[in-house]
Order: structure tokens, then C-alpha cells, then sequence
């Protein structure tokens, strides 16, 4: 008997099957056909759904990216808290590992997997910059801070914290990290033109969580 599925199910279960075959075979050896025999669909299903391996990539990254932004979108919203507690829970939003199996987050790291690694680090950047543009803009408002090139600055600054902190590039032991991390505040600090160690307290008790 022919099982039939709406769109939706039967793309998410594709998406699925893609993501674990990732995580287990990595991106470069995991073939369309793989994906076929693990699920038991014709390949003309799948291009029904899917253009490319690469399309499918895409989409497992848009899922990453997703998560991170639906968490920095709904701190956009909280009004009782301060500029500088805005940014950093924003910023934080991009620890996503109660979301994503850590088994799944590691092999990101795979050599096979560079491809997805650098698409979300990529995806990432682009879609967290001009929600923290939101909160760099609130702040000026404000007068917390102020700030000559917003967009610039944060693309800089996510691109710098994600790049030093990914155990995927450097390898960096947890004091090597420790140290960076101050480093990073200490540049954004500059960007925003505040005082040293404006967010620094806040760093540690987020680093510590």
C-alpha cells in the first residue's frame, strides 16, 4: 500500500533523515541516495522537495538559525531590562545547545562537514547582525552609548566572537577562552564608546550559566 504524506511532513522528514545522515556520515560522504534508502522514498519524491543535497543543506542551516533567532527576537520584546542585559541576552541567544542535540552541534565540526560549518556561521552572522543593530539603536536612544557604524560594527563583532570561540577553527582550551571572550567585550566596548568594563560583570555571570 502507497503511504502518502502532507508536504510539510514528508520535507521535514527529509530534512530529518538529511540531518542525521550529516551527523553520522558527514555532508561530503552523505549522498541523495542515502537519504532515498534511509527514508524509502523515489527520488523523484525528494526532488519534488529538494533541489540539490546543497538545498537541503540550506534548509538544516535555516533551522539553526531559526532557533537563534526566534530567542533574540523574543529578548527584543522584554522592556524591563536595560540596554546593556538586552545585548548580552541577544547575544547570548546564539548558545543553542538546550535546542540541538550536542552530538549533533559536534559534528558541525567534522572536516566532512565544513561546508554546513561555514554556512552557519555565515547564516548566523547575517540574520543576528540587525537584531543587535535593533539593540545598538535602543541604546543610543538612550543615550548609553553611542555607536558610528552599527550594521559594520556587529557584523565585525559576531564575525570575530564566532570565528575565536568555535572549537572547529582554533583550537583553544578553556583558558585560552576565558581570555579571548574579555578581549572581545573589552573591542566591543570601544565600538559602543562606553566605559571599560561596562559589560564585563554581565560576561561573567552569562559565561557562567
Amino acid at each position: 500500500m502507497r503511504i502518502t504524506k502532507e508536504y510539510d511532513e514528508r520535507r521535514n522528514e527529509i530534512l530529518d533523515t538529511a540531518e542525521k545522515l550529516f551527523h553520522i556520515k558527514g555532508y561530503e560522504n552523505c549522498t541523495v541516495n542515502d537519504i532515498l534508502k534511509e527514508i524509502g522514498i523515489a527520488k523523484g519524491t525528494f526532488y519534488h522537495y529538494f533541489r540539490s543535497k546543497e538545498e537541503v543543506l540550506d534548509a538544516v542551516v535555516s533551522r539553526y538559525t531559526d532557533i537563534v533567532m526566534s530567542k533574540a527576537n523574543e529578548v527584543l520584546k522584554i522592556d524591563s531590562i536595560s540596554s546593556e542585559e538586552k545585548f548580552m541576552r541577544v547575544f547570548m541567544a546564539m548558545r543553542i545547545t538546550s535546542e540541538v542535540d550536542g552530538d549533533v552541534l559536534n559534528s558541525i565540526h567534522k572536516s566532512e562537514n565544513v561546508l554546513l560549518h561555514q554556512k552557519t556561521l555565515s547564516s548566523i552572522v547575517t540574520a543576528m547582525a540587525p537584531i543587535l543593530v535593533k539593540v545598538i539603536e535602543e541604546g543610543i536612544e538612550k543615550k548609553v552609548w553611542s555607536c558610528r557604524y552599527p550594521l559594520q560594527y556587529m557584523q565585525i563583532f559576531l564575525a570575530s566572537s564566532l570565528t575565536l570561540i568555535d572549537e572547529g577553527i582554533f583550537e583553544l582550551n578553556a583558558d585560552s577562552q576565558m581570555k579571548i571572550m574579555p578581549a572581545l567585550i573589552s573591542i566591543l566596548e570601544k565600538m559602543l564608546d562606553v566605559n571599560e568594563d561596562f559589560f564585563m560583570k554581565l560576561l561573567t555571570e552569562y559565561w557562567q550559566r
